[in-house]
């Protein structure tokens, strides 16, 4: 059996992450996932051809299946952290780089790292 490439484990690690915060809201459902899955497959071309950009794939996995959805269902994830005003969806940051957290830009904080969304959901932004 062949080892696992760098790129694989990236992929496979976005798609797990990105899952997670899905779930974590309660809107990983099966059309849902296949919007995962989609960007998986345009993230593995993507990579091939710039491998330096394996701890970017995360981040911009997250940020492919937020315009997948806001286009079908509306903004995702909503932030969990301002509670009054008009809901707004957290962003992804470093919109290109390593390490991405969803961000509220309204309340200036990191709410969460991709995957771990689960954790903020109380309200509670993470240092």
């Amino acid at each position: 059996m062949d080892p696992v490439t760098p790129i694989e484990q990236a992929l496979h690690t976005a798609r797990a992450l990105v899952l997670a915060d899905l779930a974590a809201d309660e809107v990983a459902e099966a059309d849902v996932v296949s919007l995962v899955e989609q960007s998986v497959v345009e993230r593995r071309w993507w990579v091939e051809q710039w491998p330096d950009g394996v701890a970017y794939v995360p981040g911009l996995v997250a940020q492919d299946v937020q315009d997948a959805l806001l286009d079908r269902h509306g903004r995702w994830p909503l932030c969990p952290v301002c509670g009054t005003g008009e809901p707004h969806a957290l962003d992804v940051e470093p919109e290109l780089g390593p390490d991405p957290h969803w961000v509220c830009h309204k309340a200036g904080v990191k709410v969460a790292p991709v995957g771990l969304l689960g954790s903020a959901l109380g309200g509670k932004p993470s240092a």
